[in-house]
């Protein structure tokens, strides 16, 4: 093959892939390197070839990204120990509890023998107290997981591993004030806060954290 015609075909395919890149719209929280995009209790987390490892011993506790987001398409990948257990926390303020000040959506090692008589919404990938996920699509412990959250509006869906566990509508619950745990959660009503990794003394790890603002 022609030198000339070798260099046309990558520069067409170099040119495809930027471009689907820029069009794809998505800004990188963590890229494996540094924790510039969050605060919080930074201590509690380090950098462990390219992840980002929970570690308990310094702390774990929350740690939250600097910015505000309101509507948006949160991606990441995330490995669980044996009965760990953490949290995503959306639209939320760093302080307080953010399952009940903003929303928290299960990071939960379902399979764990400790948790099989947990309430329906407190699996993984429910919204803590208000909306039950489906089970059976984790990846076995020790493995990867990709998972995907929408939030638009009142509207939250998530797919873990290419299945969707979860498409609800927390409105209905701003309107008639009743969850299912039958607690209060103001945050529901939150139409922008920060997005958050909510520690609870396990070890898991993260890796390839990126979000789109719709």
């Amino acid at each position: 093959m022609p030198v000339r015609l070798i260099l046309l075909l990558v520069l067409c395919t170099c040119t495809l892939f930027v471009g689907a890149q820029t069009e794809e719209g998505f800004k990188v929280l963590f890229d494996g390197s540094n924790l510039e995009s969050w605060t919080g209790n930074t201590g509690g987390y380090s950098i462990e070839d390219g992840t980002l490892a929970v570690d308990p011993e310094k702390g774990g506790g929350n740690l939250y990204t600097k910015e505000e987001y309101d509507n948006f398409i949160f991606r990441f990948e995330f490995k669980l120990t044996e009965g760990a257990n953490n949290g995503l926390g959306i639209r939320t303020p760093t302080r307080g509890d953010a399952a009940y000040l903003g929303m928290e959506l299960q990071i939960l090692d379902n399979t764990a023998d400790v948790y099989k008589d947990l309430q329906c919404y407190q699996y993984h990938g429910s919204v803590y107290g208000v909306i039950p996920a489906l089970r059976g699509y984790l990846k076995p412990v020790g493995e990867w997981n990709a998972q995907e959250v929408i939030a638009d509006g009142t509207k939250i869906k998530i797919t873990l591993n290419g299945h969707v566990i979860l498409d609800g509508d927390i409105g209905l619950y701003i309107n008639n004030g009743r969850t299912i745990d039958g607690k209060d959660h103001p945050g529901l009503g939150n139409i922008s806060g920060h997005i958050g990794f909510l520690g609870h003394g396990h070890v898991l790890w993260f890796r390839n954290i990126s979000i789109k603002e719709l």
